[in-house]
């Protein structure tokens, strides 16, 4: 499927609606489509890798001359080269508009920046020379306090406030919704409610080992996640950490637990301590919820370990530091958490007392499971930060609102 996304402008040019488009064309690409990305700025070497650039110059709303004739346009006066633009651009857009599946038109149907290629685009939507079009809003200058003065009544400024019905109309909020509701009088329904998205890999400086390591243990839209950054030993009393990841699947929780560091392969009774603790998780339903980094290695006997850097993008992904340990000599865990702004739970353990003092919520290695994972889950749901947090991994990443929002809308299963 072939896709054109159009602005005025691209990467490099810096702005909300260029980082939504940049974000938008990578995960078209990466799911297989054909992306060109149709501006008046940008550069081919600033777009994602596999997407096509095509550079107007006559789109870019700061072209001089598109300057000057907006200009007259916001003063109420339509200057005599405005046909001649508009044509200018309709020629230049009709080739590379034809083949497209779909194209998707951010701002230039609502903002009154480049009122000629407005003008352009509505031409060719009269002549079928545009398949599937996706108005994408994020700024509607006739709904704005501060742009409203710039538009006056009669053509060309009445397209911005023209409801189309060969024309699918997005928006990146359920306020944006209302206005071009009322903007168009047409029904709520019409216009669709698409946000914008985050990046994860970039909020938490995810490398390329973070990155894969997030993939490999199913991490993007889980929604409660235990990290223990320990070796596995019997001192840190994993068992009861698998108890309590019993205890808050059956809750109804979407949970996981990662165990960062690697068993003693040199030593037979750690090692049988580690594969008693499989045979647990195997037992207790948890083999997707309860991950040791140490598995991913290649082989059975290759167990994979991560260094400290990479032990670090965890701490800033995960939702708790776990710590049910019996006994430690320190506690280092307790620093990097605090110093990432981790929560932490924790037995009464004097290093740990000692160090996090009423800052750590703690509980005996004698509590039973339940009890441990109540105190999770009380935490868990009066935690605005953490509600928050989970409500943005699991809805608001830009891969989730890509799988669940865009694709849905392509294929018209969006109502």
């Amino acid at each position: 499927m072939k896709i054109a996304i159009l602005h005025y402008s691209v990467a490099p040019v810096v702005g909300g609606v260029e980082a939504v488009i940049q974000a938008h064309a990578t995960l078209f690409c990466a799911a297989g489509f054909q992306v060109t990305l149709i501006a008046g700025a940008g550069d081919k070497q600033s777009v994602p890798e596999g997407v096509e650039f095509l550079q107007i110059p006559e789109m870019d709303s700061r072209h001089a001359q598109i300057m000057q004739v907006s200009q007259a346009l916001e003063a109420g006066e339509v200057p005599e080269n405005f046909e001649a633009i508009t044509l200018g651009l309709q020629k230049s857009l009709q080739p590379a508009l034809q083949p497209m599946d779909y194209v998707i038109v951010h701002n230039v149907f609502t903002k009154h920046f480049n009122l000629p290629l407005t003008a352009a685009l509505v031409r060719l939507l009269d002549q079928g020379g545009v398949k599937n079009c996706i108005s994408w809003g994020h700024d509607f200058t006739w709904t704005s306090p501060h742009s409203r003065p710039m538009v006056h009544p009669g053509y060309p400024w009445d397209l911005l406030r023209s409801y189309r019905e060969d024309v699918i109309y997005v928006t990146v909020s359920q306020q944006r919704q209302l206005e071009l509701t009322d903007l168009f009088g047409c029904p709520p329904e019409r216009i669709h409610v698409i946000y914008n998205g985050v990046d994860p890999v970039e909020v938490y400086n995810l490398s390329e080992e973070g990155q894969a390591l997030v993939r490999q243990l199913d991490l993007q839209e889980t929604e409660l996640i235990l990290l223990m950054p320990v070796r596995v030993t019997q001192a840190k009393n994993i068992e009861l950490a698998l108890h309590v990841l019993a205890q808050l699947k059956a809750e109804g929780l979407h949970p996981k637990l990662v165990i960062t560091g690697p068993p003693d392969p040199h030593d037979t009774q750690n090692m049988a301590y580690f594969h008693s603790l499989l045979d647990l998780r195997q037992r207790l339903g948890l083999v997707n919820e309860a991950r040791f980094v140490y598995e991913l290695g290649p082989h059975p006997d290759e167990g994979y370990t991560i260094g400290l850097p990479v032990v670090m993008e965890l701490y800033r992904l995960c939702d708790v530091l776990f710590m049910p340990s019996h006994r430690e000599g320190f506690g280092m865990p307790i620093l990097e958490a605090g110093l990432t702004g981790l929560p932490i739970f924790s037995t009464q353990i004097p290093a740990t007392e000692e160090i996090g003092g009423q800052e750590v919520m703690r509980f005996s290695s004698d509590d039973p499971a339940g009890k441990v994972a109540e105190l999770l889950i009380n935490w868990a749901h009066t935690s605005m930060t953490q509600r928050l947090k989970q409500r943005i991994r699991q809805k608001y990443t830009w891969q989730s609102i890509f799988t669940h929002d865009i694709l849905p809308l392509l294929r018209g299963e969006m109502a």
